[in-house]
């Protein structure tokens, strides 16, 4: 909270009700309703604002205008203006229809998240002209009276005045997973949000009921004042954008250089004429630039969202998809993401025996055990007593949901935690309430830190049920039961169990002491009137019971996930608002860190200079206690170290570090809608398994991308090894390769294969590699080196020999080569096809980088099959086509030529499937 805001609320919170009401202009009998309409035209609706959108057109203009769609746009000018209409016709066609395409998905996407929001209640109960009424949550204005009970979201900050047993719950803005206690006296703790009579905005009251008067409203609040914070951030580049920039320079200035090279050549050693010789180092430029990049790279990007939809990540923009892929950092939050947000007991200590609870979560079968064998609660005398206290010590309701949905709960975790545990005992809910009917409630406060219960016994007697914190009730214990027997308490008795909360206190669980006293013979309450039973006469000579141990669980799936992490190499670091114990506790267990990792609270993090945090994140670390600015400094000195940084988060204190990290993940279920907002994506599931699905789906799509760019890049230089020869033979031998069949390659055969390419499956081991290096690039010295040096050198012998060899038949070298006649198109044909069928085995062998495509199925991809059929029916439709023939430069080619170019793929498949067998051996030796 800034320092001018904490101010304000201690104010408000320190203040009498009198002085309050003057300040705020009200009275116990609320606002005249003439003066809140006026209040409402001053102050706007309570209502978070959300920041300013952009104009779609400007957004759908954005889908034009990237580095490598302004690139093909030049292209197609390029082209029209040597001549080929047609040519520049096609490749604007391409960018307009990926332009649309892309904006179709972002468009779709952003209606998902949309429809994802969960909007706070739309009525509140206030007191207007001294009658109570509801109106809607936007037409609150300060200087309100208004009332909330359990199951209220609060919608406005609001200084308490009037309370009974009231308990909020603040994750959404604190991270902290317990209820918070409440009341209307000022008390204020050590953290922020800490002032005991003040409610915020964007909470939840869990239990009890309460009075309130607004001082707050809309983006004044410290929910709006952190949504503001977060609508000022600006979003970083995404890596695939800065990626595909710098791939997008590159290849425009291999473009450029090879064509002036070639105008050069065409010019001082062909000697062509300047007109003739520009258009065809225009056709050059225009055929060494990748037309089918970026729509390979938007259907990539767009199947990869497709998939991990289908594991419960949403992406709300493409380009989210690969960044995932290069995290190297999660910055995570603890409840809900890697715990199930359910409070389950786990342990029974009683002093003469301890029980173990199995199952957890709401609902989910479990029992109780001793020493590994099942336990009969109507044997087990101690045991009974305290599950009895458990059950009627207790107002939380838990009812099941229908399906698909989760269980409700009206009241506290740790009740409902409590409910589940006599459930799993077996405990009849409705038969213990009938039995020992409750008639009198002495509800809990956070100054004594008890709750006690009076019900009618069997007897007739009176019984008093009393939970809460070990030390308060220890205070009020002067027996103990012991094997059925009530004895009075030693100091043995109470440091035999301080040393076993201790312990327990260190494992991260959450302990909750139970006593009772049964009001019979020589008892003072004895013929006193249920009135007397007052927390001073009840809550005393109590018979203590034992603890019962509670945690909010790991997930399941989470182990795994971790493991998963630790094997890509990717950290991640818990920053929760939880306790440091149960913070650490958490971590350790999962996995996340070892016993050796450093804490980090909210305070001492305030203390740590820029340099001294960008340290303490290099290492083992947990941040807990932590405060809105407390997590988005964290991300911003992760990624000063030069980290992908992903951060999830569900409250509106984790919108900022969403909006700064590379990649922001929101929870679809328990988060708000301020931080959906500023995430790039949201988890349906709200589980943290789902983040490492999406970062192998992210990988795979950078893998993917690296394939197709091989694939297209090797076949530029079987397109110039033509155009080399023309020149090296100063024009004797003509173009074996015409510039129209060049971008017949590239805008025709190419693109559907490398399509397939795009929408490869994940490579075995690839959540086994680390994220790869910052300086490393899209375009790499081994894709250079097979492209070119491999793949491109052998396809270039192949269409060389190819054209010379039906040139051959047709009398060379006796009969001298002519740029015309049906020998020539025949010719230039058997070289286009002898490239395509080149690039056949290239969609092959560029499926896998290391693995034999034959472990991921040889048929496993139909689209690339497809493509390759497509390919096919192209050629023969070019060569057979009377008027595509006079456009194309192509002729007939008979059953022999056929049958060389359908040979030419299977050598080239085996012997790279032969190369990457040795590359397999030679890593495994090391």
């Amino acid at each position: 909270m800034a320092n001018n805001e904490s101010t304000k609320v201690d104010d408000v919170a320190k203040k009498s009700l009198e002085a309050l009401m003057i300040d705020y202009q009200t009275t116990s009998q609320g606002l005249a309703q003439e003066e809140a309409d006026n209040r409402l035209k001053k102050y706007g609706e309570n209502t978070i604002q959300a920041a300013k959108k952009r104009s779609e057109i400007l957004i759908f203009v954005e889908n034009f205008t990237s580095m490598m769609a302004i690139l093909l746009w030049a292209s197609g000018i390029i082209a029209m203006f040597a001549g080929m209409l047609e040519l520049g016709v096609a490749i604007w066609t391409v960018n307009v229809i990926n332009g649309c395409f892309s904006y179709w998905q972002q468009h779709a996407a952003q209606k998902a998240t949309d429809s994802l929001k969960k909007m706070l209640p739309s009525y509140v109960k206030v007191t207007r002209n001294g009658s109570v009424k509801q109106i809607r949550e936007e037409e609150l204005v300060p200087g309100d009276l208004f009332a909330l009970q359990a199951g209220d979201s609060i919608p406005a900050d609001a200084r308490i005045f009037n309370c009974s047993n009231l308990q909020v719950d603040e994750s959404s803005l604190t991270g902290e997973s317990v209820p918070v206690d409440k009341g209307d006296q000022y008390q204020h703790g050590d953290d922020e949000f800490a002032q005991n009579n003040i409610v915020f905005a964007g909470t939840t009251v869990t239990s009890g009921t309460a009075s309130g008067i607004v001082f707050a409203t809309g983006m004044t609040t410290e929910f709006g004042r952190i949504a503001q914070l977060t609508q000022n951030q600006k979003k970083v580049m995404y890596p695939l954008q800065r990626e595909l920039n710098q791939l997008t320079r590159q290849l425009t200035l291999i473009a450029v250089l090879i064509g002036v090279a070639f105008f050069l050549l065409a010019i001082f050693f062909v000697h062509s004429p300047i007109a003739s010789s520009f258009i065809f180092a225009l056709g050059m430029i225009v055929a060494f630039i990748p037309e089918g990049l970026l729509p390979t790279v938007t259907l990539s990007l767009a199947q990869g969202t497709q998939r991990m939809a289908k594991r419960h990540a949403l992406l709300k923009n493409l380009n989210s998809v690969e960044t995932l892929g290069e995290t190297t950092v999660i910055c995570s939050d603890k409840t809900g993401t890697l715990t199930q947000n359910q409070m389950t007991v786990n342990h029974i200590w009683l002093i003469s025996k301890q029980y173990e609870v199995s199952g957890t979560g709401y609902f989910t079968n479990g029992t109780v055990t001793s020493a590994g064998q099942s336990v009969d609660i109507g044997e087990e005398a101690d045991l009974k007593i305290l599950l009895q206290i458990a059950k009627l010590d207790n107002d939380t309701e838990v009812t099941e949901g229908k399906k698909d949905e989760k269980s409700k709960i009206l009241g506290t975790p740790t009740e409902a935690a409590l409910v589940i545990l006599s459930r799993k005992a077996g405990i009849n809910s409705r038969h213990e309430n009938q039995k020992f009917p409750r008639i009198k409630e002495l509800p809990f406060d956070s100054k004594r830190k008890l709750m006690s219960t009076i019900s009618k016994a069997q007897t007739g007697n009176p019984i008093i049920y009393t939970k809460g914190a070990l030390s308060s009730e220890l205070q009020i214990c002067d027996r103990i039961l012991d094997a059925g027997q009530i004895r009075t308490i030693t100091d043995a008795d109470r440091q035999k169990v301080l040393d076993v909360n201790e312990k327990y206190s260190r494992e991260g669980l959450r302990s909750l002491a139970f006593s009772f006293r049964e009001v019979a013979g020589q008892d003072p309450l004895v013929g006193q009137k249920i009135d007397d039973y007052t927390i001073k006469t009840a809550e005393t000579h109590m018979v203590f019971v034992g603890l019962v141990t509670m945690s909010d669980p790991p997930r399941p799936e989470i182990f795994d996930a971790v493991k998963k992490c630790h094997r890509a190499s990717i950290r991640i670091i818990m920053v929760t608002g939880d306790s440091p114990i149960t913070a650490k506790s958490i971590a350790t267990k999962i996995g996340i860190t070892s016993d050796k990792a450093q804490v980090i609270t909210g305070n001492e993090l305030d203390q740590l200079s820029d340099n001294d945090l960008q340290k303490a994140v290099k290492g083992e670390v947990i941040f807990a206690r932590v405060a809105p600015e407390h997590k988005f400094r964290i991300v911003s000195m992760c990624q000063k170290n030069g980290e992908v940084v992903a951060s999830t988060g569900d409250g509106v204190n984790d919108a900022p570090a969403l909006k700064r990290a590379d990649i922001g993940i929101a929870m679809g279920v328990t988060g708000t809608d301020v931080a959906k907002d500023a995430a790039d994506m949201i988890l349906t599931d709200d589980n943290f398994a789902s983040i490492v699905s999406a970062i192998e789906e992210g990988r795979t799509v950078y893998s993917n991308l690296q394939k197709f760019l091989l694939y297209i890049l090797n076949s530029n230089v079987p397109e110039a090894a033509p155009s080399v020869v023309f020149l090296l033979t100063r024009g004797l031998v003509p173009l074996p390769l015409t510039v129209m069949q060049i971008l017949t390659v590239d805008l025709g055969t190419d693109l559907l294969p490398a399509l397939g390419l795009g929408i490869e499956k994940s490579e075995p081991g690839i959540m086994d590699l680390p994220p790869r290096p910052q300086d490393s690039h899209l375009l790499n010295r081994s894709i250079v080196i097979k492209a070119f040096g491999l793949y491109g050198l052998v396809a270039s012998i192949i269409s060389t020999c190819a054209y010379f060899f039906v040139n051959g038949v047709h009398g060379w070298p006796s009969v001298s080569l002519m740029s015309s006649g049906t020998g020539y198109a025949e010719a230039t044909t058997m070289t286009l096809g002898a490239i395509i069928f080149c690039q056949i085995a290239a969609a092959m062998n560029c499926r896998t980088q290391i693995s034999s495509v034959f472990s991921v199925g040889l048929f496993s991809n139909r689209r690339i099959w497809l493509g390759i059929i497509v390919e096919i029916v192209l050629l023969a439709v070019l060569m057979y086509t009377p008027f595509l023939q006079v456009v194309f430069n192509t002729g007939p080619l008979d059953r022999v030529e056929w049958f060389f170019l359908f040979c030419i793929p299977i050598p080239l498949f085996l012997l790279e499937e032969l190369r990457k067998w040795i590359v397999r051996k030679v890593a495994s030796r090391h």
